[in-house]
């Protein structure tokens, strides 16, 4: 799942924002024998050492002589090169050489035998590239309320979709799901030799890393994957897996804020609070503005696509916060709330940024779907059953699913190692894991998302020791938080 009920401001703030403009590492183009030409790398942010290169590969794999999508491509060398195992692989949902920058620190004991890298997707070269158009929301996101109501919201999605894909200049609109990106990845491994190569997904690389393993289980000698979803459920059974982890999420919180005096609902029971914050505004939306979004209604169900900060941040900074939004809720002044619910929805709503996953299956393909999505919903967190707020942006899609949700063929994988925060994505994560026999995931006992981008260094240890030496640790492993 996308973080926008827990991570709404990154969500806005930075993939949107990168939407606008995005830069990368200056790269050399790549050699006619489909080999990297690697060349120091320029930009802000570069680490000591990386190189970079370049690499065309067609925007429809279906016609590999057509049009062509330049994609960068970042290397951190091993730091031992007489141990060397091979290359990590890193699959990104987007930026992924940034993610290679920001974790190389962490990650340099695994560098010491392996070549470490990363690239950034098609995604980043549809983002540079999006037309204006395809930037306007197709539709006023809400809980749909009858098949009349779900329809009229998809039609809007759809004219909004064929607005974008008509004004698209890449070429890109119809092949943005995972299993382009799997085959970007397979290209990038060919180019840099070898064959067999490890790899490393996070957060929704995970889609990628699945559609990898689904197309070239033989190329793969280990993948870790940290904080993933598991698309080849569906889409609104993660959902369902991570409705109780909301709860705890909410109880969780009620208990810091007993505890702590600064709470602005210290002395009170804040999960009531909370929910009877939700109940009242689904009754009567409460009137917000906010300086970047505009005029909207802040209804329960939006609070509840938003929610509670799964990590309370530097000196509790995030719960604090939130405490405050909802105390001054209650009262009627939700502007605490303005800019994360009306940018989540704004963001859900338009065209260009859900056309990178659309593809993948992630919809409800139907109100009758819908509806028994919050049938099962309600006997699991009823204050959590209403639409799952991402997977409205994909109603309408006006193309065949790319990547449908399907069981994953696991006979020629090897054994994979998971990691997943218990505060988030350990569910989901472990979903992904027990597809595979002999897989483990180990659980980090604390908030966060994607560890090894966090730099915890219990998680790293084991990966690191996992992709050396193709050893697992033992099941029911867990992190302490650090």
């Amino acid at each position: 799942m996308i973080m926008i009920r827990a991570r709404s401001r990154w969500l806005v703030a930075g993939v949107a924002a990168a939407m606008l403009a995005a830069t990368t590492p200056a790269a050399s183009a790549a050699r006619d024998d489909g080999r990297l030409s690697w060349r120091d790398c320029g930009g802000q942010g570069v680490v000591a050492g990386m190189r970079c290169a370049a690499i065309e590969v067609p925007a429809d794999w279906a016609e590999p002589r057509g049009r062509k999508i330049t994609l960068e491509v970042a290397r951190l060398p091993a730091t031992e090169p007489a141990r060397r195992i091979g290359t990590v692989l890193g699959i990104s949902s987007g930026y992924g050489i940034q993610e290679l920058s920001r974790s190389a620190a962490d990650l340099a004991e695994l560098r010491r035998r392996f070549d470490l890298v990363g690239f950034d997707t098609r995604v980043t070269h549809w983002i540079a590239r999006m037309p204006e158009v395809c930037k306007q929301p197709g539709a006023s996101l809400h809980d749909p309320r009858g098949e009349k109501d779900f329809a009229e919201l998809a039609a809007g999605m759809k004219a909004a979709f064929e607005k974008c894909r008509q004004a698209d200049p890449t070429g890109l609109f119809a092949h943005l799901d995972a299993l382009s990106v799997a085959r970007d990845t397979e290209a990038i491994r060919r180019a840099l030799g070898g064959e067999r190569a490890s790899f490393m997904a996070g957060g929704m690389g995970g889609v990628a890393a699945a559609a990898y393993a689904r197309l070239f289980p033989h190329r793969v000698r280990a993948m870790y994957v940290d904080g993933v979803n598991n698309q080849t459920e569906g889409w609104p059974a993660q959902r369902l897996r991570y409705l109780p982890v909301l709860q705890k999420m909410v109880t969780r919180f009620a208990g810091w804020c007993a505890d702590t005096p600064a709470c602005a609902l210290h002395g009170e029971d804040a999960e009531a609070v909370w929910r009877r914050l939700v109940r009242d505004a689904d009754r009567h939306p409460i009137p917000v503005t906010s300086s970047r979004y505009g005029e909207g209604e802040l209804t329960g169900w939006l609070l509840t696509s938003t929610t509670i900060p799964p990590d309370p941040g530097p000196r509790n900074a995030a719960w604090l916060a939130f405490a405050d939004a909802v105390d001054r809720a209650r009262r009627g002044d939700g502007s605490g709330f303005a800019d994360q619910a009306l940018g989540a929805a704004s963001f859900v709503a338009m065209p260009g940024a859900q056309v990178m996953s659309c593809g993948d299956d992630r919809a409800y393909g139907s109100y009758a779907q819908l509806e028994d999505y919050r049938r099962k919903a309600r006997d699991l967190a009823p204050e959590y059953a209403g639409a799952e707020i991402t997977l409205l942006g994909c109603a309408g899609w006006p193309l065949p699913v790319a990547n449908p949700a399907r069981p994953l063929p696991t006979g020629a994988l090897p054994p994979v190692l998971g990691v997943g925060t218990t505060w988030v994505d350990q569910v989901a994560t472990e979903s992904f894991t027990r597809m595979i026999p002999g897989s483990v995931t180990v659980a980090y006992d604390g908030p966060g998302h994607v560890t090894y981008l966090s730099g915890r260094k219990c998680p790293i240890r084991y990966a690191t020791a996992y992709l050396t030496d193709l050893e697992l640790p033992r099941p029911g492993t867990v992190c302490p938080a650090e």
